[in-house]
């Protein structure tokens, strides 16, 4: 990646410096255009390893970029708002995270525990913890445990006994 990509995909001057701050910059970047209120999933092409695995409590482990950009583009298009974002320091070992958004989209059945139907309406809002694993400046693993029975319970997935 050209210095001057650096920079476009870092939002500002790109200078050399140590691995954790340089990963940090990858995670940042991670988050801000795959996660967050909007997703450009050119940043999955740019950053993850060709092989990356994601895997999260609530839905199957998906493998490799294009994998990965099916299960955001079903996840963005059931659920249009959604947004995660930082509530602690980012670590150069991982990033606390909550978010949530708002399922108004198709039928969505990526859910281990079950399937929504075509726009339920249904809101979500959970925390969790996401450990990202780098080599040579690519996202290999990005592994989230996340508060799975709030969520699904407030989607109507999960009832209270």
């Amino acid at each position: 990646m050209t210095t001057e990509a650096k920079e476009k995909l870092f939002k500002g001057p790109y200078h050399a410096r140590n691995k954790q701050d340089e990963n940090k910059d990858v995670v940042g970047a991670w988050f801000t255009h795959f996660w967050g209120k909007t997703c450009n999933l050119q940043i999955v092409d740019e950053i993850a390893a060709p092989d990356m695995l994601l895997k999260y409590s609530l839905h199957e482990p998906r493998r490799g970029r294009a994998d990965i950009k099916a299960f955001m583009t079903d996840v963005r298009n059931a659920f249009p708002d959604l947004n995660f974002g930082g509530t602690a320091d980012l670590l150069a070992e991982g990033d606390y995270v909550e978010g949530g958004g708002t399922h108004t989209g198709p039928a969505f059945s990526d859910f281990l525990m079950g399937s929504l139907p075509a726009n339920s309406g249904r809101k979500m809002h959970f925390t969790g913890t996401t450990v990202l694993r780098l080599k040579d400046k690519k996202i290999v693993e990005e592994i989230g445990l996340d508060d799975g029975v709030t969520a699904l319970t407030q989607l109507g997935l999960l009832t209270k006994a």
